[in-house]
Protein backbone atom coordinates (compact mmCIF):
# COMPACT_ATOMS: atom_id res chain seq x y z
CA UNK A 1 0.00 0.00 0.00
CA UNK A 2 1.65 3.09 -1.46
CA UNK A 3 1.06 6.63 -0.18
CA UNK A 4 0.81 9.15 -2.44
CA UNK A 5 3.52 12.25 -2.75
CA UNK A 6 1.26 13.78 0.12
CA UNK A 7 1.48 10.87 2.34
CA UNK A 8 -2.67 11.39 2.35
CA UNK A 9 -3.92 8.70 0.04
CA UNK A 10 -3.12 4.85 -0.07
CA UNK A 11 -4.15 3.65 -3.07
CA UNK A 12 -4.78 -0.70 -3.20
CA UNK A 13 -6.03 -2.44 -6.26
CA UNK A 14 -8.43 -4.59 -4.14
CA UNK A 15 -10.10 -5.56 -0.45
CA UNK A 16 -13.32 -6.69 1.27
CA UNK A 17 -13.98 -3.62 2.93
CA UNK A 18 -11.72 -0.91 3.73
CA UNK A 19 -13.07 -0.17 7.23
CA UNK A 20 -12.57 -3.84 7.70
CA UNK A 21 -8.75 -3.21 7.01
CA UNK A 22 -8.72 -0.13 8.98
CA UNK A 23 -10.47 -1.75 12.01
CA UNK A 24 -7.85 -4.69 11.62
CA UNK A 25 -5.02 -1.91 11.81
CA UNK A 26 -6.16 -0.61 15.07
CA UNK A 27 -6.79 -3.60 16.26
CA UNK A 28 -3.35 -4.72 15.80
CA UNK A 29 -1.99 -2.19 17.99
CA UNK A 30 -0.96 0.32 14.77
CA UNK A 31 -1.97 3.69 14.78
CA UNK A 32 -3.41 4.81 11.59
CA UNK A 33 -1.69 8.20 10.62
CA UNK A 34 -3.97 11.03 10.84
CA UNK A 35 -5.63 12.74 8.08
CA UNK A 36 -4.22 9.53 6.08
CA UNK A 37 -7.14 7.64 3.91
CA UNK A 38 -7.02 4.13 2.72
CA UNK A 39 -8.96 4.07 -0.57
CA UNK A 40 -9.73 0.42 -2.59
CA UNK A 41 -9.92 0.41 -6.71
CA UNK A 42 -12.23 -2.46 -6.02
CA UNK A 43 -14.27 -3.15 -2.84
CA UNK A 44 -15.74 -6.75 -3.02
CA UNK A 45 -17.65 -6.92 0.99
CA UNK A 46 -18.28 -3.09 1.32
CA UNK A 47 -21.25 -2.25 3.51
CA UNK A 48 -23.55 0.75 4.56
CA UNK A 49 -25.75 1.26 7.24
CA UNK A 50 -27.46 -1.62 9.09
CA UNK A 51 -25.43 -3.99 7.39
CA UNK A 52 -26.71 -2.93 3.74
CA UNK A 53 -24.19 -4.23 1.04
CA UNK A 54 -22.54 -0.97 -0.33
CA UNK A 55 -21.61 -1.73 -4.22
CA UNK A 56 -18.58 -0.15 -5.50
CA UNK A 57 -17.77 -0.22 -9.11
CA UNK A 58 -14.61 1.24 -11.42
CA UNK A 59 -14.37 5.28 -11.51
CA UNK A 60 -16.04 5.73 -7.56
CA UNK A 61 -14.67 6.38 -4.59
CA UNK A 62 -14.56 3.88 -1.98
CA UNK A 63 -12.01 5.00 1.08
CA UNK A 64 -11.32 5.00 4.73
CA UNK A 65 -10.26 7.33 6.96
CA UNK A 66 -9.62 7.00 11.09
CA UNK A 67 -9.94 9.80 13.85
CA UNK A 68 -8.14 9.41 16.63
CA UNK A 69 -10.68 10.84 19.83
CA UNK A 70 -9.08 13.29 22.42
CA UNK A 71 -12.86 12.65 25.10
CA UNK A 72 -12.60 16.56 24.42
CA UNK A 73 -14.72 16.92 21.08
CA UNK A 74 -18.20 16.05 20.22
CA UNK A 75 -19.83 12.86 20.22
CA UNK A 76 -17.88 10.32 17.68
CA UNK A 77 -21.25 9.53 16.45
CA UNK A 78 -21.43 13.18 14.87
CA UNK A 79 -18.57 12.04 12.58
CA UNK A 80 -21.67 10.95 10.39
CA UNK A 81 -22.24 14.91 10.09
CA UNK A 82 -18.73 16.31 9.66
CA UNK A 83 -18.51 13.42 6.75
CA UNK A 84 -21.94 14.59 4.64
CA UNK A 85 -20.98 17.93 4.88
CA UNK A 86 -17.41 16.93 3.80
CA UNK A 87 -18.56 14.99 0.62
CA UNK A 88 -21.06 18.10 -0.08
CA UNK A 89 -18.40 20.57 0.07
CA UNK A 90 -16.04 18.25 -2.37
CA UNK A 91 -19.10 17.93 -4.53
CA UNK A 92 -20.50 21.50 -4.30
CA UNK A 93 -17.83 22.93 -6.69
CA UNK A 94 -18.08 20.17 -9.53
CA UNK A 95 -21.25 20.73 -10.35
CA UNK A 96 -22.75 23.08 -12.19
CA UNK A 97 -25.85 23.78 -10.77
CA UNK A 98 -25.24 23.25 -7.30
CA UNK A 99 -29.18 23.71 -6.03
CA UNK A 100 -28.96 19.25 -7.29
CA UNK A 101 -26.97 18.56 -4.36
CA UNK A 102 -29.02 18.52 -0.88
CA UNK A 103 -28.28 16.13 2.45
CA UNK A 104 -30.91 13.68 4.14
CA UNK A 105 -30.69 12.65 7.32
CA UNK A 106 -28.73 10.86 8.71
CA UNK A 107 -25.94 11.21 6.33
CA UNK A 108 -27.03 10.95 3.10
CA UNK A 109 -26.00 13.37 0.08
CA UNK A 110 -28.65 13.32 -2.84
CA UNK A 111 -28.34 14.15 -5.93
CA UNK A 112 -31.14 15.32 -7.62
CA UNK A 113 -33.38 13.30 -5.40
CA UNK A 114 -31.31 9.87 -5.66
CA UNK A 115 -29.11 9.02 -3.33
CA UNK A 116 -25.22 9.56 -3.78
CA UNK A 117 -23.01 8.40 -1.23
CA UNK A 118 -23.02 6.05 1.47
CA UNK A 119 -21.17 6.74 5.14
CA UNK A 120 -20.16 4.37 7.82
CA UNK A 121 -19.15 4.62 11.05
CA UNK A 122 -17.58 2.05 13.14
CA UNK A 123 -15.59 2.64 16.62
CA UNK A 124 -12.61 1.00 18.01
CA UNK A 125 -11.12 1.78 21.12
CA UNK A 126 -10.34 5.59 21.17
CA UNK A 127 -10.33 5.75 17.39
CA UNK A 128 -13.27 6.34 14.72
CA UNK A 129 -13.07 4.35 11.47
CA UNK A 130 -14.86 6.30 8.81
CA UNK A 131 -16.17 4.97 5.41
CA UNK A 132 -17.24 6.64 2.77
CA UNK A 133 -18.71 5.52 -1.02
CA UNK A 134 -19.36 7.98 -3.27
CA UNK A 135 -20.93 7.28 -6.79
CA UNK A 136 -18.81 10.02 -9.39
CA UNK A 137 -18.84 7.60 -12.33
CA UNK A 138 -21.62 5.29 -12.29
CA UNK A 139 -24.61 4.53 -9.57
CA UNK A 140 -25.96 0.88 -8.38
CA UNK A 141 -29.67 0.19 -9.18
CA UNK A 142 -31.21 -0.97 -5.85
CA UNK A 143 -34.31 -1.93 -5.61
CA UNK A 144 -35.60 0.39 -2.69
CA UNK A 145 -34.55 3.72 -3.10
CA UNK A 146 -33.31 6.20 -6.51
CA UNK A 147 -29.17 6.64 -6.79
CA UNK A 148 -27.41 9.21 -8.66
CA UNK A 149 -23.64 9.50 -9.90
CA UNK A 150 -21.86 12.92 -10.48
CA UNK A 151 -21.69 11.90 -14.24
CA UNK A 152 -25.23 12.23 -14.08
CA UNK A 153 -24.74 15.83 -14.25
CA UNK A 154 -21.66 16.98 -16.30
CA UNK A 155 -18.15 15.26 -15.98
CA UNK A 156 -16.99 13.79 -13.41
CA UNK A 157 -13.21 13.88 -12.03
CA UNK A 158 -11.15 10.82 -11.50
CA UNK A 159 -11.50 8.83 -8.74
CA UNK A 160 -8.25 9.94 -7.84
CA UNK A 161 -8.82 13.72 -8.26
CA UNK A 162 -11.69 13.26 -6.25
CA UNK A 163 -10.07 11.73 -3.05
CA UNK A 164 -7.52 14.40 -2.89
CA UNK A 165 -10.46 17.04 -2.98
CA UNK A 166 -12.45 14.75 -0.16
CA UNK A 167 -9.52 14.45 2.02
CA UNK A 168 -8.87 18.15 2.25
CA UNK A 169 -12.65 18.88 2.43
CA UNK A 170 -12.43 16.09 6.00
CA UNK A 171 -9.75 17.77 7.43
CA UNK A 172 -11.67 21.05 7.76
CA UNK A 173 -14.64 19.96 8.48
CA UNK A 174 -12.95 18.05 11.22
CA UNK A 175 -11.07 20.94 12.52
CA UNK A 176 -14.54 22.82 12.92
CA UNK A 177 -15.85 20.27 14.73
CA UNK A 178 -13.02 20.33 17.06
CA UNK A 179 -12.84 24.03 17.90
CA UNK A 180 -16.42 25.11 17.49
CA UNK A 181 -18.38 21.83 18.75
CA UNK A 182 -21.16 20.26 17.00
CA UNK A 183 -23.63 23.03 17.32
CA UNK A 184 -22.01 25.17 13.51
CA UNK A 185 -21.71 21.78 11.99
CA UNK A 186 -25.73 21.09 12.70
CA UNK A 187 -26.15 24.71 11.50
CA UNK A 188 -24.66 24.29 8.13
CA UNK A 189 -26.00 20.53 7.68
CA UNK A 190 -29.54 22.05 8.15
CA UNK A 191 -28.72 24.69 5.42
CA UNK A 192 -27.80 22.22 2.76
CA UNK A 193 -30.93 19.85 3.89
CA UNK A 194 -34.01 19.98 2.33
CA UNK A 195 -36.30 22.54 3.14
CA UNK A 196 -38.43 22.71 6.97
CA UNK A 197 -41.96 21.35 6.75
CA UNK A 198 -40.41 19.22 3.85
CA UNK A 199 -42.21 15.80 3.84
CA UNK A 200 -41.12 12.90 5.48
CA UNK A 201 -41.37 9.09 6.10
CA UNK A 202 -39.32 7.56 8.73
CA UNK A 203 -39.00 4.24 9.71
CA UNK A 204 -37.93 4.22 12.93
CA UNK A 205 -35.67 1.60 15.46
CA UNK A 206 -38.39 -0.77 16.46
CA UNK A 207 -39.66 -1.07 12.37
CA UNK A 208 -42.78 1.56 13.29
CA UNK A 209 -43.12 3.94 10.16
CA UNK A 210 -43.99 7.56 11.59
CA UNK A 211 -44.96 10.52 9.04
CA UNK A 212 -44.43 13.93 9.27
CA UNK A 213 -42.61 16.95 8.71
CA UNK A 214 -39.26 17.62 9.21
CA UNK A 215 -38.73 20.18 11.75
CA UNK A 216 -35.08 20.41 11.76
CA UNK A 217 -32.35 19.11 13.92
CA UNK A 218 -32.15 18.79 18.26
CA UNK A 219 -28.74 19.79 19.47
CA UNK A 220 -27.44 16.29 19.48
CA UNK A 221 -28.69 15.82 16.04
CA UNK A 222 -31.45 13.18 16.18
CA UNK A 223 -34.07 14.62 13.44
CA UNK A 224 -37.03 16.29 14.50
CA UNK A 225 -40.50 15.58 13.00
CA UNK A 226 -43.43 16.96 13.80
CA UNK A 227 -46.69 14.49 13.14
CA UNK A 228 -49.81 15.32 11.98
CA UNK A 229 -51.30 16.12 15.67
CA UNK A 230 -49.14 18.60 15.85
CA UNK A 231 -46.47 17.05 18.48
CA UNK A 232 -42.83 16.68 17.75
CA UNK A 233 -41.01 13.76 17.94
CA UNK A 234 -36.82 12.95 17.83
CA UNK A 235 -35.47 10.74 15.98
CA UNK A 236 -32.15 8.98 16.65
CA UNK A 237 -32.06 6.15 14.53
CA UNK A 238 -33.86 4.91 11.64
CA UNK A 239 -34.58 4.98 7.69
CA UNK A 240 -35.64 8.47 5.94
CA UNK A 241 -37.85 8.63 3.08
CA UNK A 242 -38.64 11.96 1.28
CA UNK A 243 -42.29 11.61 0.56
CA UNK A 244 -43.63 13.26 -2.89
CA UNK A 245 -45.66 16.54 -2.23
Amino acid sequence: MAPDRAGRIRVIAETGSTNADLVSVLKSGERWPKGQWLVADRQTAGKGRQGRAWKSASGNFTGSTAVHLTGQEPPAASLSFVASLAIYEALVGLLADPAVLQLKWPNDVMLNGGKASGILLERHGDSAVVGIGVNLASAPDLPDRRTAALADFGPAPSRDDFAGLLAASFDKELVRWRQFGLEPILARWQAAAHRLGTRLSVHDATGARLSGTFDGLDTDGALLLRLPDGSRRAIHAGDVMLEES
